[in-house]
């Protein structure tokens, strides 16, 4: 016997999003195959490697561990919600792109999430509270040490995002 829908209204990167689902959708699925935002990876699909990490309410959450219908009334920021417009970069994703802190980019969505969620909350987080806020993340390319640069570059007293011409920039830490 197929499950029944339910209707979720769900704000997803500011916008409102009204969707009759099945209870048992993921979030993770519910942004990927019912919104279209796949920056979100799906990776062990145990909430062990943090590559499906959102923020929930401005906490990250692994979307994976939880049904669609638990965000419903809540505001999802995903990985693609965190520049400041479309088209730019905020500090913590350009400042990845300067310290080359993604290689094969698996887990890149999961760390900028996490990374995000500490500088709103920590605007001058020092190594320890960097390493602490990325623990629940997996990445088996880069070591980490270039994330924690990242971070400390882009929380660094005037750091500007780079425009296409290596202008700087005016844009949020996150």
């Amino acid at each position: 016997m197929p499950s029944s829908l339910v209707t979720v209204e769900i704000k997803v990167n500011g916008v409102i999003q009204l969707r009759s689902i099945e209870p048992r959708t993921t979030l993770v699925d519910f942004l990927r195959d019912h919104l279209g935002l796949t920056g979100t990876h799906v990776g062990c699909e145990h909430g062990i490697c943090g590559a499906c990490s959102v923020l929930l309410d401005g906490e990250p959450v692994r979307s994976c561990c939880m049904f669609a219908v638990q965000a419903d009334g809540l505001s999802v920021t995903t990985v693609e919600g965190l520049a400041p417009q479309r088209g730019c970069l905020s500090k913590i994703q350009d400042a990845f792109c300067e310290t080359h802190a993604m290689q094969c980019g698996y887990c890149t969505p999961g760390m900028l999430v996490a990374c995000h969620a500490l500088v709103e909350r920590t605007p001058q987080p020092d190594e320890a509270q960097i390493r602490d806020a990325i623990g629940g993340n997996l990445c088996r390319c880069t070591g980490y040490q270039q994330i924690v640069d990242a971070v400390k570059l882009a929380t660094s007293p005037g750091y500007q995002v780079k425009d296409a011409r290596g202008n700087g920039t005016e844009a949020s830490h996150g």
